[in-house]
């Protein structure tokens, strides 16, 4: 079993700044690609930004430019560092990591992290 803390979420106004991170804890375990999902009211859940464990990174049109994703493997720790936030950001944030196991692998989830971006 892994789990995965979420932290960092808040309330912000257009513009600002936060840094969101997700620790994950277990053991013996790898973590084969990690990301950030995030759900609006009425809304499905959309990637924002995932890394896999060679350190590719990807990232949803609609934040590529305003937030980085980054991880430190040491620490089975990965960030989001979102800049410029607009209203349209507010969203419950998950992170989600594909992990492998000796001779298993599985798919786990964070409890999720309320972002709100006033305008």
């Amino acid at each position: 079993q892994v789990q995965l803390v979420e932290s960092g979420g808040g309330l912000v106004q257009a513009g600002g700044s936060l840094r969101l991170s997700c620790a994950a804890s277990g053991t013996s375990f790898s973590i084969n690609a990690i990301g950030w999902y995030r759900q609006a009211p009425g809304k499905q859940r959309e990637l924002v930004a995932g890394i896999t464990n060679g350190g590719r990174s990807n990232y949803s049109g609609s934040v590529k430019g305003r937030i980085t994703i980054s991880r430190d493997a040491a620490k089975n720790t990965i960030y989001l560092q979102m800049n410029s936030l607009k209203p349209e950001d507010t969203a419950v944030y998950y992170c989600n990591a594909v992990v492998l196991f000796p001779g298993s692998s599985g798919d786990y989830w964070g409890q999720g992290t309320q972002v709100t971006v006033s305008s």
